[in-house]
């Protein structure tokens, strides 16, 4: 497995692959690998001849009160992951390679209407760091294939619609979540839970499931919503939102859609968990 951070090597073993009739898929990633990403290199291998993947702690998406200064790197583990994976190619670069200008004279890239709910309405600033950074990456990868996780579908949408609106000549593949045993997704932020708090995050998934129950039952989705959020604080999460939205232009839920995600944020301890659960109601 080749280790690049500069854009031209990057781009010399991408142009070399090219010229063989190669087909490339694109992981980005910032890091602290578990078995959630490299679900999505094993996706990325099915789709292309070549699989490249960058780890970029992006400060771009973070607020100023999160977590980028203490966010895990662990990159000797990451690489280690990768090359037993089949990785081709692992891109690490610098924040001064993706911002030369620094963040406050960067191009932005902004997507409008579904980055403004959700974590785009609890995180304000997130999704443009995100599709600055993607479309970034983007142009320098040039990827016949990229691959995202379906765990925060928000952001799976919100880069389908970069691409299409854009006309980037990308297929975006949905990887679905990866998930422990007792069903909580992975996510690098779960080592920040303390043992008991682990034992209480499977929960979360649980009431997602229940709730994904009374909606086909006929259930009112605000009444259903209601009683879920209370279950979830009385079990010792802070829940920062639960919300069930269409599936294609994450709007609200009403009487009558038939295509919905329900999703969730939720603090337990330091850690904010995120998950969701697609429900089709007939």
């Amino acid at each position: 497995m080749y280790q690049v951070s500069q854009n031209e090597l990057l781009r010399q073993h991408i142009s070399e692959w090219r010229t063989q009739g190669l087909t490339v898929a694109f992981v980005p990633t910032m890091g602290n690998l578990h078995e959630g990403h490299l679900s999505l290199v094993d996706a990325a291998k099915a789709k292309a001849d070549k699989v490249v993947v960058s780890i970029f702690v992006n400060p771009m998406q973070f607020g100023a009160n999160e977590d980028l200064d203490s966010y895990p790197r662990t990159l000797a583990a990451d690489a280690q992951f990768l090359r037993e994976r089949g990785a081709d190619l692992l891109y690490l670069p610098t924040e001064s390679t993706i911002y030369p200008k620094g963040l406050e004279a960067q191009t932005t890239v902004d997507v409008p209407g579904i980055t403004d709910c959700l974590c785009g309405a609890s995180r304000p600033g997130h999704f443009r760091g995100v599709t600055t950074v993607v479309a970034k990456l983007f142009n320098l990868v040039q990827p016949d294939f990229a691959c995202f996780g379906m765990k925060d579908f928000q952001q799976l949408q919100v880069i389908r619609t970069m691409v299409a609106d854009l006309a980037m000549p990308i297929e975006i593949v949905a990887v679905p979540t990866a998930r422990h045993d007792d069903g909580l997704a992975m996510s690098s932020r779960n080592g920040y839970l303390t043992e008991e708090e682990r034992a209480i995050a499977p929960l979360l998934q649980r009431q997602l499931q229940a709730l994904a129950e009374q909606l086909r039952n006929g259930a009112d989705i605000q009444s259903a919503v209601n009683a879920a959020i209370k279950t979830l604080n009385e079990q010792g999460f802070e829940v920062d939102y639960l919300e069930v939205r269409r599936t294609h232009d994450l709007a609200l839920a009403s009487f009558g859609d038939t295509d919905l995600v329900i999703f969730a944020a939720a603090f337990l301890g330091k850690p904010r968990l995120i998950d969701n659960l697609p429900v089709q109601l007939s």
